[in-house]
This record gives C-alpha cells, sequence and structure tokens, in this order.
C-alpha cells in the first residue's frame, strides 16, 4: 500500500475522530462553515454553476451562486454528521409506507440521491426493521474506502454493502430475490447507462433500478432526505408507481427510468440547494 494511501487514511481517521468528539450540532455546524466557505472557490464550482444554467436557465448570477454556497453547506454538514449518524434528529413523512414494506416481505427497491444527507438511509430503514442493502461506489483509497465503511457498519450493524461491480450486483440480485430491499442512488452519470431525459436533456442514466424493478416485480419507493438544520433532516418515502408491462422489455426499462429521473427532478427543482449539483451530470455541462 502506498505512502499516499496511509496519509490520506491517518488523515481520515482523525478528522472523523475530531468530529466524533463534537455534539452532532456543532459536528454539523463546523462541517458546513468548511466547506461553504471554501468550496464556492474551487474548480469544481465551476461546473455545479454550468450544470445549473443547463438545467434551471431562469435563475441569475445571484441565485446560482446561493444555491452552489448551499450545496457545498450540505455537503461540508454531511461530512460533519458522519460520526454521528444515530444521534440525527429526523422527521419521516410517509412512515406508513415504511411499515408496509417491513410487513409485506417482498422484493423492494428503494430509489434515492444524492440529495440532503444521504448517509442516513440504512438508519430509516432500521427504524422500520427493514435490513436495507445498498450499493456505493468504493473510494479511491482502499484505506480510506475502510475507514468510511466501519463508521457505516457502526451506525447502523444491519445495513449491507454491496460495492458497485459484478460481484455487488449478484450480491444484491440475490437480496431482492430473497424478497429483500436494495437501496440505489441513482443520480450521477453512467457512462454505460442509457441517454433519458434529466431537466429537459438527456442524461446516460443507469438502467439497474428499473432493470431489476421489472425482473423480479419489485415494489419501487422513493426516499428524500431534506436538510432541515444542523444535524435535523426530514425524510419523505414516496410509492413510485411501474408503468404497465408491455412485450418490449428494453422500452419497459427506458420507460421506468425516465419515470424515476423525473422524480428526481421534482425533488431537485423544490430545494435545489440540497442536491450535489458538482458532478458532471450531463455530456456539455
Amino acid at each position: 500500500m502506498s505512502l499516499q494511501f496511509r496519509i490520506e487514511a491517518a488523515l481520515a481517521t482523525l478528522v472523523l475522530w475530531l468530529l466524533g468528539r463534537l455534539n452532532p450540532v456543532t459536528a454539523s455546524n463546523f462541517g458546513g462553515a468548511i466547506a461553504r466557505g471554501i468550496g464556492p472557490f474551487l474548480r469544481v464550482s465551476r461546473l455545479a454553476d454550468a450544470n445549473l444554467r443547463l438545467a434551471l436557465p431562469a435563475l441569475d448570477d445571484a441565485a446560482r451562486r446561493d444555491i452552489i454556497r448551499g450545496v457545498w453547506d450540505n455537503l461540508g454538514r454531511t461530512v460533519g454528521e458522519m460520526p454521528h449518524v444515530s444521534r440525527l434528529r429526523i422527521e419521516i413523512i410517509g412512515a406508513e409506507i415504511g411499515r408496509a414494506v417491513a410487513a409485506n416481505g417482498r422484493p423492494t427497491i428503494a430509489i434515492s440521491a444524492h440529495f440532503g444527507n444521504w448517509e442516513i438511509l440504512p438508519l430509516v430503514a432500521a427504524e422500520f426493521g427493514v435490513v436495507l442493502g445498498t450499493f456505493y461506489r468504493p473510494a479511491s483509497n482502499p484505506l480510506v474506502d475502510r475507514v468510511i465503511q466501519r463508521i457505516r457498519q457502526t451506525a447502523v450493524p444491519q445495513a449491507r454493502y454491496f460495492a458497485k461491480g459484478a460481484k455487488g450486483a449478484r450480491e444484491g440480485a440475490a437480496m431482492l430475490r430473497a424478497g429483500g430491499v436494495v437501496g440505489m442512488l441513482i443520480d450521477q452519470k453512467l457512462n454505460d447507462g442509457i441517454a433519458v431525459p434529466f431537466f429537459g436533456r438527456d442524461a446516460m442514466t443507469t438502467r439497474a433500478p428499473a432493470a431489476l424493478a421489472l425482473h423480479f416485480n419489485a415494489d419501487l419507493i422513493g426516499i428524500r432526505t431534506e436538510r432541515l438544520g444542523p444535524a435535523r433532516l426530514r425524510v419523505t418515502i414516496e410509492t413510485i408507481a411501474k408503468p404497465p408491462p408491455t412485450d418490449h422489455r428494453d422500452a419497459d426499462v427506458r420507460a421506468l427510468t425516465a419515470a424515476l429521473n423525473a422524480r428526481l427532478e421534482t425533488w431537485i427543482r423544490a430545494r435545489p440547494q440540497d442536491w450535489l449539483w458538482l458532478h458532471r451530470r450531463w455530456p456539455n455541462a
């Protein structure tokens, strides 16, 4: 293992340990202050501005700057809250849907996005007695990835995490086959995905949730997290209807994928500062 990897992992461990010594509100405020003070001046914020120009062209310069500052604030708070996930204040709308998922034992796919604090999804599932299996993209530094995974498993020991790739895909499919609940963050660009509309422009989007939902006849729910304040979030659980299947599976997958993108778009338009605009979502951004 390279020296750089070891140094990065040591720094990540130290930062997360120090954040863990603070109370949740202070850690959230600290992370938010650092990120919104530095982030808007980083080069990647130009990408966020380009994304906003494409997706929400009616916004003026000041509105885009405010949103980008809010994006960094939310990202910093999400990092600051990582050691405190089990101690955050969370209100839940749609709890009856969560209870139904727990009771019916049907394969279910929970779609979400990098919105609010996305790290709380396994905790929300655990509130209903549901073990959530989540796909995740491992950090490029395996030692840092190990640190992050240790924090996640400490917060919700029963949760399962599937690294993106062939092995993770098999594990997620096996969980659905057994009637489990699998969560997916579906808002980032996937080069080998399919081009479907997102804010009126084609965006390469994962076909996995739609394909799995149709293959396993799985139920679909949406889980949206909104930031209400430091260490305080609101989670809304929504049912998502699948279009009636046809004899053309590829067309069905495309139609359902487009419907999922439309649902995300509704969330983002309502609270654009809560979404991670820092990702190259459109090819011409």
